[in-house]
């Protein structure tokens, strides 16, 4: 059976916000996109060049307010090596965008501009 994760999806308030924070953050770039023909949404779909799942960004343009995301308790997890984890840590904590560390574990989270985590995870 050949079956395998595709992608995340990601509802964001600011399509170009979305894109500029995961190509310094995490390094994912345009893939490819999807445009409605009347406008009213754009799907980029981001990732990394070496891997094949990738993450959906969703812009819908009536929908101008912040996502509700629940409890928060949901992520989508990065791995790095060990000394890509301490540059990335350090860019993360120039950035300003990691909001919980636990050191104990050896993983910490970002948050994206829409309040989304991302776990960061050294290979071991």
């Amino acid at each position: 059976m050949d079956f395998r994760m595709l992608h995340h999806n990601h509802n964001v308030r600011d399509l170009d916000t979305s894109l500029a924070f995961y190509e310094k953050a995490l390094g994912l770039h345009e893939k490819r996109r999807k445009v409605a023909a009347d406008g009213s949404y754009i799907i980029v779909f981001i990732g990394a060049r070496e891997d094949n799942f990738e993450l959906e960004l969703t812009w819908v343009r009536d929908h101008p307010q912040s996502y509700d995301l629940g409890e928060g308790e949901f992520h989508v997890a990065f791995g790095c090596e060990g000394e890509e984890y301490e540059a990335m840590h350090r860019l993360h904590q120039e950035m300003g965008c990691v909001c919980f560390e636990n050191p104990a574990m050896g993983i910490y989270f970002i948050e994206d501009p829409d309040g989304f985590w991302l776990e960061i995870i050294p290979h071991k």
